[in-house]
């Protein structure tokens, strides 16, 4: 973060970043989201969130009822995902691994989360991801922000700052992509919102 004014707090303007666009643009477009929207698949073997036993995909992980679709290696092209999917991965791959490598949350993986089968439930496990990133953020302060992620992340030698605008970046990309998918699923099935 060299070169910037000193007197800039770029942990709230990093924070901000992330809040306007929850608060303005996402959070209000996740709102009402149904099960059937959660769970629907516009094309033929979409990876999804099923019922433990359920899925035909290669790996199924999870800790719970319910596990996550993957495939190793991933295949190409990459698999069509569902909401429930994406809410998944935003969910714990995105924010419960870092909030555990980073802020002292427990222990996730892709292996040991209990994966949302509802809609509500679901939004509840982000909102309460996104309240320990965002905890996390504020408490690193200005300092924080220039620290190294450590071994904890593919890149090591990386800042937090550079972390927390990744990870932001995700949070932007896959949760509008829920909001498409809301919009396609309204639109395919003549639904009213």
């Amino acid at each position: 973060m060299g070169g910037m004014e000193a007197d800039t707090d770029w942990n709230t303007t990093l924070r901000e970043q992330w809040e306007f666009h929850w608060e303005r643009q996402l959070r209000a477009r996740l709102d009402g989201l149904t099960d059937e929207e959660y769970l629907w698949s516009p094309v033929p073997d979409a990876w999804s969130v099923r019922p433990r036993g359920s899925s035909t995909a290669p790996v199924q992980v999870g800790a719970g009822d319910f596990t996550i679709d993957y495939a190793f290696p991933e295949p190409v092209p990459a698999a069509f995902t569902t909401i429930a999917w994406r809410l998944g991965h935003v969910i714990v791959g995105v924010l419960a691994a870092r909030n555990a490598a980073h802020f002292g949350a427990p222990p996730a993986s892709y292996e040991s989360w209990e994966y949302a089968g509802d809609a509500r439930t679901a939004l509840g496990q982000l909102e309460a991801q996104l309240g320990v990133w965002l905890a996390g953020v504020r408490d690193l302060g200005q300092a924080g922000l220039r620290t190294a992620v450590g071994a904890k992340e593919p890149y090591p030698d990386a800042s937090m700052a550079d972390l927390v605008l990744h990870i932001h970046r995700e949070l932007i990309h896959h949760l509008s992509e829920v909001c498409l998918l809301r919009d396609l699923y309204l639109h395919t099935n003549g639904a009213t919102r």
